[in-house]
């Protein structure tokens, strides 16, 4: 009987805890709310770490909703309320809409910079056990910045849980930045702690190793000191990675710019200074398409690309063409009058283009399959970036094969070196040359649609690349392909590694130096090619 009575008893005394451990849990919820009664920045920032140590399911939607500039309170009733988008208000606490009038005092939870990383640490915590990783990987990422420690108890109870080996990488690195910042952990802690960010090795690393609390203890600075001199290393590598990617982005840029003029100059002996102007006509052929898009069908705009690289290459051949029949075919043989001609010509069709289009720069978004980057490494990639260095060598592989493989090819080749022959053998010269042209001022407009992408699209769009489409064939070889390719990279490298030491412009010059000094001992370039204008 009397162990019957010590059952009963000690049911009811566990059946009691759970009711309390339950009404605390709420209690909880109601007492970090009332903070934001008070109306002050101090008081808000307590709130914000007790709702997200609340554990209440409802914390994570009175983060969000402080966040998003919704949460309400009313000091009068000592009550906060999260408005949605129709403007109507919810009880925070019980998630029950208002019913009636709402109090008079309502007012919105104020917020400054401060309050806003104290938001940002919450939304990671309270983020970090959610179903869909990429959220997850987030979460962890923004308490390693906010490197809250009230949100470590959390961040451990999600990395006991997880099963991505990413996402707890960052969760462990989240958790060794919250140790080293805290100073309440003990050195072996801390030493565990800098390993994992020596790991990281990237410039939040650096700046959190730098900046130790006052009170560490000498082992850890000792380790942490060897940890920079580690990362500032492996940062340095990086940093010549991520330069000779830039160095690549820019010569894709300079290849796709040369590739049109590799031809109409160095196969054809004809000095164009209205490349440029193909160059940007096939950029506002960009503008048209995405403008007519937005205006008819806008469901269309991802493809908006797609349909520009055809009709720009198909309007800039046929002004080349018409250029070619109409100023070019009389002026063969006489190099410095193509170039003047041309030169002229270049300031027609930005006077036609500025009149038409207006002189401001145009709007050419990006498609949302370009947009965004990630990171690879150490470094940081653009997809739209990534998209150009693939177009760029599509249109050239694309180039090869129709000079190797096709009639037209054939006839460009058998006119390049010897044009009396070919014309003996029964070729049009006059037809190839006009189609020559044509495909040289093609190519040119579909690089103004990939320049389109990352420039401005303004009437003097082609002048930025003139000057170097002429230097990246000169110096690979005139007439040749390859050494168009193999000089646009070099070149885009080389000026990508000069820029962090002599700038932009002194970079510029450096390799215009570099360029006259390599010809003096290579007249026709790295590649050497005969044709018509070596001959000559």
């Amino acid at each position: 009987m009397r162990f019957s009575r010590a059952c009963l008893v000690a049911l009811l005394l566990a059946f009691s805890f759970a009711l309390g451990g339950t009404a605390a849990r709420a209690a909880s919820l109601e007492d970090a709310l009332a903070h934001f009664t008070a109306d002050d920045f101090s008081e808000t920032i307590t709130g914000i770490n007790e709702v997200a140590a609340s554990g209440d399911p409802r914390a994570l939607t009175v983060v969000r909703a402080l966040q998003d500039g919704q949460l309400m309170f009313s000091a009068e009733k000592k009550a906060v309320y999260v408005k949605d988008g129709s403007g109507k208000l919810t009880d925070a606490a019980t998630g029950k809409p208002i019913v009636g009038t709402a109090p008079a005092d309502v007012e919105l939870v104020r917020l400054n910079n401060r309050l806003r990383g104290a938001i940002d640490a919450a939304m990671g915590g309270l983020t970090l056990l959610v179903k869909n990783p990429g959220t997850r990987y987030d979460a962890a990422q923004a308490v390693f910045k906010s490197r809250q420690a009230a949100v470590l108890p959390t961040l451990e109870n999600a990395i006991a849980k997880e099963q991505e080996p990413g996402v707890k990488r960052v969760m462990m690195e989240a958790r060794a930045a919250i140790i080293l910042s805290s100073g309440k952990a003990s050195d072996e802690d801390k030493l565990a702690a800098v390993d994992i960010i020596r790991q990281r090795a990237d410039q939040d690393s650096l700046g959190l190793l730098s900046s130790l609390p006052p009170d560490t203890s000498a082992p850890v600075l000792k380790s942490a000191a060897a940890a920079i001199g580690g990362i500032k290393n492996r940062l340095v590598l990086w940093e010549a990675v991520q330069n000779a990617w830039y160095g690549i982005s820019l010569g894709s840029v300079l290849l796709l710019a040369a590739i049109g003029l590799a031809i109409t100059f160095g196969v054809m002996g004809v000095i164009n200074m209205a490349h440029g102007e193909m160059v940007m006509i096939g950029a506002y052929v960009t503008f048209v398409v995405q403008e007519t898009i937005r205006n008819h069908n806008p469901a269309l705009f991802d493809y908006s690309l797609a349909i520009a690289i055809p009709l720009s290459f198909l309007v800039a051949g046929c002004i080349g063409i018409v250029i070619e029949r109409t100023i070019i075919r009389f002026l063969y043989g006489r190099p410095l009058e193509t170039l003047l001609a041309t030169w002229g010509l270049s300031l027609i069709l930005q006077q036609a283009v500025r009149s038409t289009f207006g002189p401001n720069n145009r709007d050419v978004g990006n498609p949302s399959w370009m947009s965004g980057a990630f990171d690879l490494g150490g470094i940081t990639i653009t997809y739209n970036r990534l998209w150009i260095v693939c177009f760029a060598l599509a249109v050239f592989i694309a180039l090869l094969a129709l000079l190797r493989y096709t009639r037209f090819g054939l006839e460009m080749r058998a006119v390049t070196q010897n044009r009396p022959m070919a014309a003996s053998m029964g070729i049009r010269t006059s037809r190839v040359d006009a189609l020559t042209f044509g495909l040289g001022s093609g190519i040119a407009g579909m690089a103004g649609v990939a320049l389109s992408q990352i420039d401005n699209v303004s009437p003097n769009l082609g002048q930025g690349y003139i000057i170097d489409s002429f230097m990246v064939v000169v110096f690979g070889g005139v007439g040749n392909l390859w050494g168009t390719l193999v000089g646009s990279f070099v070149l885009g490298i080389a000026n990508k590694f000069l820029e962090p030491y002599a700038g932009a412009v002194l970079g510029k010059i450096a390799i215009l130096v570099l360029i006259i000094l390599f010809i003096q001992k290579r007249p026709r370039g790295m590649f050497a090619l005969k044709g018509r204008a070596v001959e000559a």
